[in-house]
């Protein structure tokens, strides 16, 4: 009889968990358009948009919630979230200004498709990180790209059983077998994978999947092909996988003077943002740019130009 896995997906800005189965505040600025080139914060209170308390996003969004405070006359603090499309949405309609997000919800975001039912007034201040996608199952066997590695792998409803939940409940769930698998979206190393490994390593492993990059890339173009080092995790060899850019996203009605300070921050204080999280490490002037079709806010892009130099 054939068999019909269990997958859990994980809501949160950082995950997509698949068992194989807050609010914003206000800035005095001046519109858009009216930077004339300069490169200063405004003041006033500002929100960013980060992830579940066991991911990347809410641990370094914390950190750079504390480095625009202390170097900006903006107060900024940090919301703890369920999801990238959550992020994006709730950026779009003025909850928060700074949002993370993954580069494949972000592109749709702006394009008007998938969760989007039209194109967001949105615009990047800077990619960041690679979220790493693991695929991780048990040795007998971020909801977007965690839908989208089903239907790549050309697995339909009936093989596939999906839930939803926190990465927690899902590590739990793949410990004690009630789950076959999970799809986790995150930088490494991911405290929550960490933990399924240190404690359970000899269960589970994590899968290459490379060989799903080219239908990835038809259904998103942001998708890529990088290696999970080996004992980021105990005891677990290097393996390839999907990785899928990290973007910061802003309403295109920042100020350009607020947008290129604050990307000209988190280059000048990536130090600070590494003591936070080692993803952070990733923070690099030549990989800065948004990818396709994500556009940069036009601060930012001052920023970068002039950092540049």
């Amino acid at each position: 009889m054939k068999r019909t896995r269990m997958f859990t997906i994980t809501a949160s800005a950082v995950a997509a968990v698949l068992a194989l189965s807050s609010c914003g505040g206000k800035q005095e600025a001046k519109p858009a358009g009216e930077g004339g080139g300069d490169c200063t914060a405004a003041s006033g209170q500002i929100t960013v948009a980060t992830g579940n308390s066991t991911g990347v996003y809410y641990v370094l969004g914390g950190g750079l919630a504390q480095i625009i405070s202390d170097n900006t006359d903006l107060k900024a603090t940090a919301a703890e979230t369920g999801a990238s499309v959550q992020n994006l949405q709730q950026l779009a309609k003025g909850d928060f200004d700074i949002a993370f997000s993954l580069a494949d919800t972000a592109a749709d975001a702006v394009s008007g498709d998938a969760d989007f039912k039209e194109a967001e007034d949105i615009s990047a201040l800077t990619r960041i990180y690679d979220n790493y996608t693991h695929v991780v199952v048990r040795k007998s066997g971020t909801e977007v790209i965690a839908n989208r590695l089903i239907e790549s792998a050309g697995l339909g409803d009936g093989d596939v059983t999906k839930q939803r939940l926190d990465l927690a409940k899902t590590v739990d769930s793949l410990k004690d077998g009630t789950i076959d698998g999970m799809v986790w979206s995150g930088g490494l190393p991911t405290a929550g994978v960490t933990d399924l490994f240190t404690s359970n390593g000899k269960d589970v492993e994590i899968l290459d999947i490379s060989d799903l990059e080219d239908p990835m890339k038809e259904i998103n173009p942001v998708y890529e092909v990088a290696e999970i080092p080996g004992e980021t995790y105990k005891g677990v060899d290097e393996v390839k996988t999907i990785v899928t850019p990290n973007v910061l996203m802003v309403r295109n009605d920042m100020d350009e003077g607020t947008a290129c300070a604050l990307t000209t921050l988190i280059y000048d204080k990536k130090d600070d943002l590494v003591k936070v999280h080692a993803a952070a490490d990733e923070i690099n002037l030549d990989t800065a740019e948004a990818p396709d079709p994500i556009p940069l806010h036009p601060g930012s892009q001052n920023a970068l130009d002039e950092l540049n130099k």
